[in-house]
């Protein structure tokens, strides 16, 4: 115990000096909108051509086995990776984190689950301890504009205000897609204190300096499934640390996949009952 006491306290003292303030560069924001409009195109012809769900493009004993895990509740989920031509794309002094995951919610209709998600002003009921708070700033038809707080606590806390585009494109009776992208993230420093202040945006310690995240439902079999897909962007690992905090870095985008697909299923199963 005592031991694993001093590792959590040395890393905590690394990771501390490690994200001290770092400067958002344009090349870092370049390569990540380079990354988001590879991506972007791919969906598009997933939507015209090819299955609407990434599971439905599974050989078959693999669908059967992403089907099964499904019907049970589990959610399942992959890392994705877009390049360019066959090549990896460079983001000098940022990662790019990608991944995407599905989950099945059993008896509940395409129109309740994007009904729940359209319900902003929520947010913090189900997806609690991860949203603080959140609150709808504007809507427009399927056009949504939304305010939320952020709070993630992984050995160190840290605070974001967040703002949201957000479009909702229905494909028929069974399909809706929603396509959401930040459009500010600032840190905030000594939240709900009197000296509480947010850090210059793209001037911070570099956890989260993007975040673009793109839904599909597909109401079948007695149920909805919820397909998310994230892009999200943070600074570079101190090459001298990648061993102590790439860990813990990079398994925190799938974590937080993880949790808003299962408190959206938690959620959704709860007003049904």
């Amino acid at each position: 115990m005592m031991r694993w006491l001093l590792l959590a306290g040395m890393v905590t003292i690394l990771l501390t000096e490690s994200l001290h303030a770092e400067q958002l560069k344009p090349e870092t924001v370049a390569a990540f909108d380079h990354y988001v409009e590879l991506s972007e195109q791919r969906m598009e012809l997933e939507v015209r051509s090819r299955p609407f769900l990434r599971i439905d493009g599974l050989p078959g004993k693999d669908w059967d086995a992403a089907l099964s895990r499904l019907k049970t509740g589990e959610v399942v989920v992959e890392r994705m990776e877009t390049l360019d031509q066959g090549r990896k794309i460079s983001v000098p002094s940022g990662l790019i984190h990608h991944w995407i995951g599905t989950v099945f919610i059993p008896g509940v209709t395409l129109a309740q689950t994007v009904t729940f998600l359209q319900d902003y002003d929520d947010r913090a009921k189900f997806y609690a301890p991860a949203v603080e708070r959140s609150k709808l700033i504007q809507r427009s038809g399927d056009n949504f504009k939304m305010y939320m707080r952020l709070r993630e606590k992984k050995i160190l806390t840290i605070v974001l205000d967040t703002d949201y585009d957000i479009t909702y494109t229905s494909l028929g009776p069974d399909r809706t897609m929603c396509r959401s992208v930040t459009t500010r993230l600032a840190q905030v420093e000594n939240d709900g204190q009197k000296d509480e202040f947010s850090k210059p945006v793209g001037n911070d310690s570099g956890f989260m300096w993007r975040l673009n995240t793109y839904w599909r439902m597909k109401q079948r079999d007695g149920g909805t499934y919820v397909q998310l897909e994230a892009i999200s962007l943070s600074r570079d690992i101190p090459a001298a640390l990648v061993w102590l905090i790439g860990p813990f870095v990079n398994r925190f985008p799938r974590e937080s996949l993880e949790f808003t697909l299962g408190r959206t299923r938690e959620g959704l199963l709860g007003k049904r009952n």
